[in-house]
């Protein structure tokens, strides 16, 4: 009578491609990049804001936000989709690690590197005019 009452839980089954590596470069690519998306954000509005808070009266720091949505998630989104289309079989295959791993310091190099870069860049031209 105790098991009609509560049957047994379902044990959900793991979808996601197993292999003999444990890695799917398809899904590590879309962690980095999101991860990468965020840093990227968080530090452009932070450094960005410092600037407008300074009271300059500039437009370039607004342009600075704008190059995000023109630039930068597009590039990302390209770097994800190449991964992404990879089959089962390529999405473990250990010889690309090398290839991801470039990759990806790419993408860290310019989710820190590119805030700073444009805020710098931008407080220059400022100070030029």
């Amino acid at each position: 009578m105790n098991k009609t009452l509560s049957p047994e839980p379902k044990v959900q089954e793991h979808t996601a491609p197993k292999s003999h590596t444990g890695v799917d470069w398809r899904r590590k690519a879309s962690d980095h990049v999101a991860f990468g998306l965020l840093v990227y954000t968080g530090l452009h509005i932070f450094l960005t804001m410092k600037e407008l808070k300074t009271g300059s009266g500039s437009i370039l720091p607004y342009f600075a936000l704008i190059v995000l949505v023109a630039a930068i998630i597009p590039a990302c989104r390209w770097v994800e989709m190449r991964w992404e289309k990879l089959s089962d079989s390529q999405a473990s295959d250990p010889a690309l690690a090398p290839v991801f791993k470039k990759e990806m310091i790419l993408v860290w190099c310019a989710a820190i590197g590119l805030p700073i870069a444009l805020t710098f860049g931008f407080k220059g031209l400022v100070a030029l005019f």
